[in-house]
């Protein structure tokens, strides 16, 4: 579609840094406009870093034909880049943030990759469909999560014997505890944390099982998501 990038001449190592340039600016600058971690630099740094290595794989192979594994460098940088990503993934008590951004940062890398060996049209594709990706998806994700009957609620509780009257009062209700995993707090006054996913049926609200909840005596604090 766009030409045979995979030539070795210096026209196309030009064109495979630019267009590098543009799609990891136009991905960091998504990312950079909501606020996230990793931003315009990061992301076009981490995008060009990509682009070099396979460029220099090819010079390899080209100049010293026998010595280049035009696998091995891109397998180190696609593993490499996840260190990256972990630095951007903070959990906050229930809530985990920036494994978007971390996956954002590996994709870019691979965009990186396939730009610097001269596979353009599929950095160029899969960078569009990132962005579609990144904007279109929340609204769906939303939209399903508004019509959904399953929910997931963190539950702090003074001692690990309230947890059976949690469980009786949720099914007094008529809501279905669908899994549960507890674990212990490191907070100060709270015996356990509580994780469940509930299935409520179309005549209970969200709104009526945080209710009950907070009514009960020993439950210190609750957090839906």
């Amino acid at each position: 579609m766009f030409g045979n990038f995979a030539e070795w001449n210096l026209q196309n190592i030009l064109i495979r840094v630019f267009v590098s340039t543009v799609l990891g600016g136009v991905i960091g600058l998504d990312r950079g406009m909501k606020h996230r971690g990793a931003g315009t630099k990061t992301i076009t740094v981490v995008c060009l870093g990509a682009t070099l290595v396979m460029l220099t794989e090819q010079y390899i192979q080209m100049n010293f034909p026998g010595l280049a594994n035009m696998g091995r460098l891109a397998a180190q940088v696609i593993s490499g880049v996840g260190f990256i990503g972990v630095g951007t993934i903070i959990v906050s008590r229930h809530r985990v943030r920036g494994l978007t951004t971390a996956a954002t940062l590996w994709a870019s890398a691979c965009v990186g990759l396939a730009v610097g060996i001269g596979f353009v049209e599929g950095g160029v594709l899969v960078t569009a469909m990132m962005l579609v990706s990144l904007h279109a998806l929340p609204y769906v994700e939303r939209f399903a999560t508004r019509h959904s009957h399953y929910c997931n609620v963190f539950i702090d509780l003074e001692e690990s014997r309230d947890l059976h009257t949690v469980i009786q009062k949720l099914k007094e209700a008529g809501v279905a505890i669908d899994s549960m995993d507890t674990s212990e707090s490191k907070s100060v006054g709270v015996g356990i944390s509580v994780h469940m996913v509930l299935y409520l049926k179309k005549a209970v609200r969200r709104t009526e099982v945080y209710d009950i909840l907070l009514k009960l005596d020993k439950v210190v604090s609750v957090d839906f998501l």
